[in-house]
């Protein structure tokens, strides 16, 4: 995406609190609250009065969240490789591993259960399974990234992640989610959001058809594009497609509609991005 901000469009990307390069906090209950909070303030600060927000994956969840709590703050809405309800999306995921061979099935299914256990029993230091982590890795070669898994920017992004944030929210894995997100669902609100939005997912993603139909079905002139060769990743998939759809969405956006400069709440300085 930095390469948006090369081509003159200000880009802010930023680690979220207890991901990447920003430090955890101690002891902090990881709640959708936690990071609604952090985005807040992050806008206040830059004095970001409306911006075009994207949100892929678990960051879509909080961009649907943050463009239901701060109507007419956004100008555009990229929705990628996201999900309108954590049951929807734990029964897709289910679906997509019962797909896959019985031997696989049966691994990731047995090992599943038995993380979820241990998790349940307050056990933070799971134990290493390399049977499991190969076919979690079978599943993430179809629906998380269809590519060499090597890849330097993939490699990173893993480096990135927070596993001990991802199971206090979630849960062990895709298909079982036991954390603070459990019940989170807004499909019934996505009439509410009355602004250009774009659903962006791969062929083969764990956003599927009919998570993707949710929000497309739910947001009223939602567009949707489908990237064919790729799974959840479609940004390291198919890069130049990726943002060529990206930056032609948000330039017909912010043509068609007039910027109007207004203070972001909590500040008194107006400017978008």
């Amino acid at each position: 995406m930095q390469r948006l901000a090369v081509e003159g469009r200000p880009v802010v990307l930023y680690d979220q609190v207890g991901c990447g390069r920003s430090d955890a906090r101690p002891g902090v209950r990881w709640t959708l609250e936690v990071f609604l909070d952090e985005l807040d303030l992050l806008r206040a600060e830059l004095g970001l009065s409306s911006v075009h927000l994207l949100g892929t994956s678990w960051g879509g969840m909080l961009a649907l969240e943050h463009a239901l709590r701060r109507p007419g703050s956004l100008e555009s809405l990229t929705l990628s490789s996201t999900l309108a309800s954590a049951s929807e999306w734990a029964g897709e995921a289910r679906r997509l591993r019962d797909e896959l061979p019985e031997p696989v099935r049966q691994v990731l299914e047995q090992h599943g259960l038995e993380r979820h256990g241990l998790e349940r029993n307050g056990e933070t230091d799971l134990p290493d399974e390399p049977e499991y982590e190969r076919a979690l890795a079978q599943f993430d070669a179809r629906h998380f990234f269809r590519g060499d898994p090597q890849r330097p920017e993939l490699t990173l992004m893993r480096a990135q992640r927070a596993p001990e944030v991802y199971r206090a929210m979630w849960g062990p894995n895709e298909w079982t989610i036991i954390g603070s997100l459990r019940g989170w669902d807004v499909r019934q609100r996505l009439h509410e959001l009355q602004l250009p939005t774009l659903v962006l997912r791969g062929r083969h993603d764990l956003c599927t058809d009919a998570i993707a139909r949710t929000l497309v079905e739910g947001i009223s002139g939602a567009r949707e594009v489908v990237f064919e060769e790729s799974s959840h990743t479609p940004v390291l998939e198919e890069t130049e497609r990726y943002l060529a759809v990206v930056r032609e969405f948000i330039d017909a956006s912010a043509a068609s509609s007039a910027s109007i400069e207004r203070p972001y709440p909590g500040t008194g300085k107006p400017r978008s991005t």
